[in-house]
């Protein structure tokens, strides 16, 4: 158990990250956007697993950090209002075109 999360509710969210971000493909969604997304699955889901989330999936090369134009420093845009956008790849995972035995749910 992570963080009070099991690897298959991260797994979960994870995918549903991906397929909430799809949905906007090639477009982008904040950080908060993507959390009350994500609140009619998992009521209990807190804004920090999302962010850890966030940052694993950008990390993977799954998820782009896009920095708006209005962002004078993007090292200070607070973690809720910074915006990603899928990646080539993450749109593959996203579609199950590629697998990651990371992501794969069992």
């Amino acid at each position: 158990m992570a963080n009070g999360r099991t690897a298959r509710q991260i797994k979960q969210i994870r995918n549903e990250i991906l397929i909430a971000l799809k949905t906007v493909y090639p477009a982008a969604m904040q950080a908060e956007q993507v959390l009350r997304s994500l609140l009619a699955l998992f009521p209990t889901l807190e804004f920090d697993h999302v962010k850890r989330d966030l940052h694993y999936l950008a990390e993977k090369g799954y998820l782009a950090r896009v920095v708006a134009e209005l962002e004078g420093d993007e090292r200070l845009t607070p973690c809720r209002k910074r915006w990603f956008r899928l990646t080539s790849k993450g749109m593959e995972i996203a579609d199950h075109c590629i697998t990651d035995p990371a992501l794969e749910e069992s």
